[in-house]
C-alpha cells in the first residue's frame, strides 16, 4: 500500500535497520576496516580551505596523505590486506580528490610493485623504509607523451652499461616524455619506479621497471627534467611532464622479479617468453589500482546522493495551494534523485563482489576482466549520477565546498586513468565475443508480469547480449573468410564489444543486487532495496527496449508502462529516503558541506532506539 506524502515524508528507522544496511553497503567491514579512516579524515586537516592556489591546495594534499599514512598502520599490512587499501582510497577523496592518485600510486603501485618485484632483496631495503615511513612519496611512471594507453611501445630506454655495471635511463625524442607523474611540485622527496625498455648490447628485451630518484627537499635531481601541465578544474594533482637525461642507476635499481634477471656477467635471462608477458607481469599491481579508482568514486556517489537527498528534505520551495514544501516533495525530484539512489547501490553492489572476487583470487584472468568491466562501469554510471545530484540542488552544486562539482573532476579523471575506458571495455568484449557459448541464454516469456522482478530483466539483458554477441562473432569470422583483414574485421564489430561488456557489467551488478535481497532481516530494509533493485532493472531494460520490442521479447504496453512504473517506485521510496542515505556511513560533520549547515535544516528523520 503506498504511503502519502500528506502522512509523512520520511520516517524513523531504528538502529537494527540502519545497521544491517551499513553492513550491506561495506560487505561488513565498517567497524573493522572504514570506521578507523573515517575518523581520521575527520581531523580539522580535512577542513576546507578557500582562497589557496593549486600549488598550496597539491600542497595540502601532500600534508593529508601523510596525517593518513600515519594513522593506517604498517604500509605493507595495508598493501597485504586489500580491504583497507580500498578504504584507504575512498575516504580521504570525499574530502579532497587528489589524495585519491596520491595515495594509490604511493602504497598500490609504487611500494607494493617493489615489494612484489624486489621480493627477498636485502638491497632494496632502504627503499622500502623510507617509503615505507612515507618520507618519501612514490610514484609510477609509465605513459609516454605520444603513445596514451599503448604501452608497450613506450620508448623510453634503459641501457645497460658493461663498464659500470649501472643502467643509463634516457629520453629519447620529446614524444618518449613520460605524461602526468606528479612532478609539478619539484622539492618533495619522491622516488619513481619508472617503465623503460630494457637495451643490452643494442638488443631489445622488453619493458621493465627501474627504481629511479625523482627529486628531494632541494628539488628535481640532476638530469631529470620535468615541466608542470596546466591546471585542472577540481583536482590540484601537481602533474607534469618529465624526461631523463642519461639519469643513470646502479643495477639494483632494476626490478627483474620473476620477468628476468641479469647474469653477474650482464646477460638478460628469462623463464617467461615473450615481452608482453613480461610487460602484463610488470604492470600487475594495475588490476587493484582500478579497483581503488573505482571504489573511491562509488563512494564519491553516495555522498553526492547523500547530500542531494538531504538538501531535498531540508530545503523547502513553492506548492500550488499550500505555503511550502521540501524540494523532495515533488515527484520530478524524487524520480530523478531515486533513480541515482538506485544506480549508486547497484554499482556498491557492483564493486564489492569485484572486492570479493579480488580478494579470493587476484591472479585470476577472469577476475582481471571483471575488475576492468567494473572500472568503465561505474565511473560511466556514477559520471551521471554526479551530475544530476549537481543539478538537484541547484546553484550549491557549483560550489567546490560542497563536494559535488569536485567529484565530478575526480569521475573524469578516472574515466582515464588506469587504463580508458574505451580500450578496457573493447578487450574485454572482445574476450567476451570469442566465446560466446554454443547457444542463446533462454528468453524470458513474452509479456511476464513481473515486471519489478529484478531477474525478469536479468534474462533479458543476458538472452539480448547472448544473441547479439553470437551474431557479432559469426559476422566477424565470415568476413575474415571473405578476404578482409583481421583489424577491418574487428574495427567493424568494436563497438558492439563495447556495449556487450558494459551490458556485461550491468548484468554483474543487478545480479549482485538482487542476490542481497533474500538474505536482508529487516522487513523494512528489504521492501526499500527491492524497490531500489527494481528501478534499476527497469533502467537497465529501457535501454534497450527497442531492441527487446523488435525481437518480440516484451509488448508495446510493457515498454509503454515502464517509465511510469519507474516514477510510482521512486515515489513508494519516499519515506525511506533518509533511511538509505544514512547507510552510507556520512554524516553532515563529516563533509562540512555548506549546502548541509543546519540553517537549511527544515525536515529531518532521527534514528530511534529499538527496545525488545
Amino acid at each position: 500500500m503506498e504511503r502519502h506524502l500528506e502522512q509523512s515524508l520520511a520516517l524513523p528507522f531504528g538502529e537494527k535497520e540502519l545497521e544491517e544496511i551499513v553492513n550491506l553497503v561495506f560487505d561488513g567491514d565498517f567497524d573493522t576496516v572504514h570506521r578507523p579512516i573515517r575518523e581520521t579524515v575527520a581531523d580539522p586537516l580535512f577542513d576546507r580551505r578557500d582562497g589557496l592556489t593549486m600549488t598550496e591546495q597539491g600542497r595540502l594534499a601532500y600534508e593529508r596523505i601523510r596525517l593518513i599514512h600515519q594513522h593506517a598502520g604498517c604500509a605493507q599490512e595495508v598493501i597485504r590486506d586489500a580491504r583497507r587499501l580500498f578504504a584507504l582510497s575512498e575516504w580521504p577523496a570525499l574530502m579532497d580528490t587528489t589524495t585519491l592518485p596520491l595515495l594509490t600510486v604511493h602504497y598500490n603501485l609504487c611500494l607494493a610493485t617493489i615489494l612484489e618485484h624486489g621480493r627477498g632483496r636485502d638491497d632494496l631495503q632502504d627503499y622500502i623504509d623510507e617509503l615505507s615511513s612515507m618520507r618519501t612519496i612514490g610514484m609510477f611512471m609509465v605513459t609516454e607523451l605520444g603513445w596514451g594507453n599503448n604501452a608497450a611501445a613506450l620508448q623510453t630506454r634503459a641501457e645497460y652499461d658493461r663498464a659500470t655495471d649501472e643502467f643509463v635511463i634516457n629520453t629519447p625524442h620529446p614524444q618518449a616524455q613520460k605524461f602526468m607523474p606528479f612532478t609539478g611540485i619539484p622539492n618533495i622527496p619522491k622516488l619513481a619506479v619508472v617503465m623503460a625498455r630494457l637495451m643490452i648490447d643494442g638488443t631489445d628485451q622488453g619493458i621493465f621497471p627501474f627504481i629511479i630518484r625523482i627529486s628531494d627537499e632541494h628539488g628535481l635531481l640532476p638530469q631529470v627534467r620535468a615541466s608542470a601541465l596546466p591546471e585542472k578544474s577540481g583536482l590540484a594533482l601537481d602533474n607534469g611532464v618529465t624526461w631523463f637525461d642519461h639519469v643513470r642507476v646502479p643495477r639494483r635499481n632494476f626490478l627483474g622479479g620473476t620477468m628476468g634477471h641479469l647474469t653477474p656477467k650482464g646477460e638478460f635471462v628469462s623463464s617467461m617468453r615473450g615481452r608482453r608477458r613480461r610487460l602484463f607481469a610488470a604492470l600487475e599491481r594495475v588490476h587493484a589500482g582500478r579497483l581503488c579508482l573505482s571504489s573511491a568514486l562509488v563512494a564519491a556517489g553516495r555522498a553526492s546522493v547523500y547530500t542531494a537527498v538531504e538538501h531535498g528534505f531540508r530545503r523547502h520551495t513553492f506548492a500550488p495551494a499550500r505555503d511550502d514544501v521540501p524540494v523532495l516533495a515533488y515527484r520530478s525530484q524524487q524520480t530523478a534523485l531515486f533513480r541515482a539512489l538506485a544506480h549508486v547501490y547497484a554499482m556498491t553492489f557492483l564493486i564489492n563482489h569485484t572486492k570479493r572476487a579480488f580478494l579470493r583470487s587476484p591472479e585470476d584472468e577472469q577476475t582481471k576482466q571483471l575488475i576492468a568491466i567494473a572500472k568503465a562501469v561505474t565511473s560511466w554510471t556514477i559520471t551521471d549520477v554526479l551530475t544530476t545530484c549537481r543539478e538537484r540542488i541547484g546553484a550549491q552544486g557549483m560550489f567546490a565546498a560542497n563536494h559535488i562539482a569536485e567529484y565530478i573532476a575526480m569521475a573524469q579523471g578516472v574515466v582515464t586513468a588506469e587504463g580508458d575506458n574505451l580500450p578496457l571495455l573493447a578487450k574485454a568484449g572482445g574476450k567476451l565475443m570469442a566465446d560466446p557459448g554454443p547457444h542463446p541464454r533462454p528468453a524470458p516469456p513474452t509479456g511476464h508480469s513481473g515486471l519489478t522482478d529484478p531477474y525478469y530483466h536479468l534474462a533479458l539483458l543476458r538472452h539480448r547480449d547472448a544473441v547479439v554477441g553470437q551474431r557479432a562473432t559469426h559476422s566477424m569470422r565470415r568476413e575474415i573468410r571473405n578476404g578482409a583483414t583481421v583489424f577491418s574485421a574487428w574495427n567493424a564489430h568494436i563497438n558492439v564489444a563495447v556495449d556487450l561488456a558494459h551490458d556485461h557489467g550491468k548484468s554483474v551488478a543487478l545480479q549482485s543486487f538482487a542476490e542481497v535481497l533474500p538474505h536482508i532481516r529487516a522487513p523494512r530494509v528489504r521492501w526499500a532495496l527491492r524497490l531500489l533493485a527494481s528501478i534499476y532493472a527497469l533502467d537497465v531494460t529501457r535501454q534497450h527496449a527497442a531492441w527487446y520490442l523488435t525481437h518480440g521479447l516484451i509488448t508495446p504496453d510493457q515498454a509503454d508502462r515502464i517509465p511510469a512504473l519507474i516514477e510510482r517506485l521512486c515515489s513508494l521510496l519516499l519515506p525511506d529516503a533518509q533511511l538509505l542515505v544514512s547507510g552510507f556511513g556520512l554524516t553532515d560533520e563529516f563533509l562540512r558541506a555548506p549546502v548541509l549547515s543546519p540553517a537549511l535544516s527544515a525536515f529531518r528523520a532521527t534514528p530511534r532506539v529499538d527496545h525488545e
